[in-house]
């Protein structure tokens, strides 16, 4: 059976500014294409900085109203845009299959993930709660609150499409804030469609615009003085480039970057549970999540029993294109990825890891112009080696040997990326011992992906993430206002209440 999303060949995806699609100033596209066989579908228009500068005016004109607008008209958009989400899931899925690549079932899993941020906004007005002290001095009150910033924006990634902007604009905007998306112009087509169903749950027009492009279209969100503040995922040097230009512009950043994720398996793990969790950890998806397992360290005797293990998961993966029902892994996503992940492999193998699987060469059988790499699987793998040092996104596992825990925890500990980590033992006091001791913003205790539910926010360490605020949940709210505070006083008109010079005190 063969799922798929019919889009033509002569179909060019537009910006959708002010509540409409509309080609704007673009001149220049890109190709999108379909990563299992290798043709071009479509054509995603290029924003000039002119386009970006629409959408900001939109926006800022927007705020005017939808930042005084109630708690309650905000919520009533975000409960209807749940429904529409959950309505639309199949044909969502499916546009994201189509472009990214990925299966059809993780595709829907990561538009659940992102929905959950939508059902966290539906409670905004628990999340804006202030607070009050009365009397805090002889006639005094003393109360906070939490306004929006004003026009914000975010840059997303292709690896997920439809989640990651989920993470940011849906708080964004239920806290009284406008939005301008520039998502990856890879897999462009979920930004619009999400667009749509803002327009038919209720949302003005102009409170949520999409932008598509390349840097220059990402220079003007960075540069422009009309948007107040920027949310980022993607890869380490990308992060740090957002982060330094756009407070350089004054502006309020949180940039999320790379991974190099480890899953450390101890002797006394359960070794068929952790070989299980762990290859779904770095295959899924084809190993393109910010949060994939891409390092398992082995300590002490559980390496020579979990190499097999793994090898035997690794090669009943069924790969194909992820339109088809039944794989369990699609292509990466261009003709560049599938080249550096096998150049990775190359490297590996020349500076002395071992390939107990080798996914260089794989083909499928009428798709043999996609851009398909099979799970690798490389033991022997030292700290110094490329493959192990820098972040391949894609279906990369590789095998590191630790003495104990504690080397493990220093392996760790060591690498700059600080994004997520897993454990795998039935010991309570050894899992203790590493998650306070391993400098990682996310961890898993016999969870491969800790990725943090909606009432919790996500976001790494060191260069992991640059900025002060992980993504969604509290930090995401406090990531998109500013507060207030005021002290009032109400005298009685028969009584004065004298002026000081002095610096006041309570009293």
């Amino acid at each position: 059976m063969r799922r798929t999303h019919a889009v033509s060949t002569t179909n060019t995806i537009q910006h959708w500014i002010n509540g409409a699609a509309t080609p704007g100033a673009s001149t220049r596209t890109a190709p999108v294409w379909n990563p299992a066989t290798g043709a071009e579908q479509a054509a995603v228009l290029m924003a000039e900085t002119s386009d970006v500068d629409t959408a900001v005016v939109a926006a800022a004109t927007a705020f005017e109203t939808w930042g005084e607008s109630s708690l309650t008209q905000r919520t009533r958009v975000m409960f209807r845009l749940r429904e529409l989400l959950v309505e639309h899931e199949d044909e969502l899925a499916e546009i994201i299959a189509a472009e990214h690549g990925k299966v059809i079932d993780d595709a829907r899993g990561e538009i659940v993930r992102g929905r959950e941020i939508v059902e966290y906004a539906c409670g905004i007005i628990s999340h804006l709660k202030g607070g009050y002290s009365d009397q805090i001095s002889t006639g005094i009150d003393s109360f906070d609150f939490r306004q929006p910033l004003g026009v914000v924006a975010g840059i997303t990634p292709f690896n997920f499409p439809i989640m990651v902007p989920l993470w940011m604009h849906p708080i964004a905007i239920a806290c009284g804030n406008t939005f301008v998306l520039k998502p990856s112009e890879r897999d462009p087509s979920a930004s619009n469609f999400v667009a749509e169903l803002y327009k038919r749950a209720g949302l003005p027009d102009g409170v949520f615009n999409v932008v598509h492009g390349d840097k220059a279209a990402v220079d003007a969100v960075l540069d422009h003085p009309g948007i107040e503040a920027v949310s980022f995922v993607g890869s380490t040097p990308i992060a740090k480039y957002v982060h330094e230009r756009a407070t350089a512009s004054g502006k309020r950043v949180q940039a999320l970057g790379g991974a190099k994720n480890h899953a450390v398996v101890l002797p006394d793990a359960d070794l068929e549970y952790a070989a299980n969790h762990l290859t779904a950890a770095a295959f899924g998806s084809a190993g393109q999540r910010c949060m994939a397992i891409s390092a398992a360290v082995a300590v002490g005797e559980a390496a020579d029993a979990l190499l097999p293990v793994l090898a035997e998961k690794a090669k009943a993966i069924k790969v194909g294109p992820g339109q088809d029902v039944g794989n369990d892994m699609g292509p990466v996503i261009t003709a560049q990825a599938r080249d550096r992940v096998t150049s990775y492999v190359a490297s590996g193998v020349e500076q002395g890891a071992v390939a107990v699987v080798d996914g260089r060469d794989l083909k499928v059988e009428g798709h043999e112009d996609g851009f398909f790499v099979g799970p690798t699987l490389l033991d022997r793998v030292t700290k110094e080696m490329d493959v192990y040092t820098d972040e391949v996104f894609g279906p990369l596992l590789v095998v590191v040997r630790a003495a104990d825990l504690d080397e493990a925890i220093e392996l760790i500990n060591a690498n700059p990326y600080g994004n997520g980590t897993a454990i795998f033992t039935g010991d309570g006091e050894s899992a203790r011992r590493f998650q306070r001791g391993v400098h990682v913003g996310m961890i898993g205790v016999n969870v491969p992906i800790p990725v943090p539910m909606s009432h919790y926010s996500f976001g790494g360490w060191k260069d992991s993430l640059f900025g002060d605020n992980h993504i969604h949940g509290p930090e995401g709210v406090h990531f998109y206002t500013r507060a207030k505070v005021v002290t009032s006083r109400w005298p009685h008109v028969s009584r004065s209440v004298e002026a000081a010079f002095n610096f006041p005190t309570h009293g």
